[in-house]
């Protein structure tokens, strides 16, 4: 990640990455903000896919069951409705507001499928695991809206998912990668300043509205994702629209990313190897009781 003196208070502006519009699942038409060429300066942040539709075309064929490992997948829906069910017998619904914060870890298999929604926004991202860590027990969370925290500031609301803000713990704590999931939304024109570990590598993507980062700067908007350099704290400025968007940070991981299509690891044999256990039926590792297979 590109850096500044760390002794400097503010974050500035590092890069900004502009989404592309792709096709994956069964035919669902996304948004792709990160992905393979970006997992240097976002690390542990791996992929960023963000969809917002009004028509079910877009989104109505979903994903049906396909294989994880080495990873977390987090999709936070601000509006719509998602059905999943996974390989540990896990099943629900993501919708208005709420999360499924997922832990491939030794391997699991899931869907999620949308329902039709007067609109569907929302956001999936996945998280890298550390090395040690790719082989875990898989593990599924649900954060619904109602557990989810929100603060009220002048002209900001702050929804924390996960980590910290201020003296107010998230829905969740991450167990491998600390991670700090805020929603933030902004009255038009209005100021938000946040404290951030000066070492984390922290990005920001606006969902709604428009959203300035530095004086002087062109206002941002969906489809760019905005990589901060290191420093103590951000200054945003909502536009004239206001602004929605989320904040992201963790700590780096700092190590080689084998990366092939659902599966992240470290080395590509380890990848060979586990695209060979899918071929032979024994990816999954543990099974809906909890043992291993």
């Amino acid at each position: 990640m590109p850096t500044t003196n760390i002794e400097s208070e503010a974050r500035k502006v590092a890069r900004t990455v502009t989404g592309t519009k792709t096709v994956d699942g069964a035919g669902v038409n996304l948004v792709r903000v990160l992905g393979y060429r970006t997992t240097r300066d976002f690390d542990p942040f791996l992929m960023l896919d963000a969809f917002d539709s009004e028509n079910p075309d877009d989104y109505i064929r979903g994903f049906p069951m396909h294989p994880h490992r080495g990873i977390e997948t987090v999709t936070y829906l601000i509006s719509g409705e998602i059905e999943h069910e996974d390989s540990l017998g896990n099943s629900g619904r993501i919708t208005d507001g709420s999360c499924q914060w997922m832990t491939a870890g030794s391997g699991i298999l899931h869907q999620e499928m949308p329902k039709e929604s007067a609109r569907m926004l929302g956001l999936q991202l996945w998280i890298n695991l550390p090395a040690r860590k790719k082989m875990v027990y898989p593990k599924y969370n649900g954060l619904e809206a109602k557990d989810i925290p929100v603060i009220d500031e002048d002209g900001a609301r702050i929804r924390i998912l996960s980590g910290m803000y201020k003296d107010t713990k998230g829905a969740m704590q991450a167990e491998y990668v600390q991670a700090t999931y805020l929603d933030v939304e902004l009255m038009p024109g209005q100021s938000w300043s946040v404290e951030t570990n000066p070492e984390d590598t922290v990005f920001a993507y606006p969902l709604l509205g428009s959203l300035s980062c530095e004086q002087g700067q062109p206002s941002l908007e969906a489809r760019q994702a905005i990589l901060f350099t290191q420093g103590y704290s951000i200054d945003f400025k909502a536009g004239p629209d206001g602004a929605r968007f989320v904040l992201l940070s963790a700590p780096r991981l700092n190590e080689p990313v084998a990366w092939g299509g659902p599966i992240v690891m470290n080395t590509e044999e380890q990848l060979r190897d586990a695209f060979m256990e899918l071929e032979l039926n024994s990816f999954i590792k543990h099974n809906a009781g909890g043992g291993s297979v």
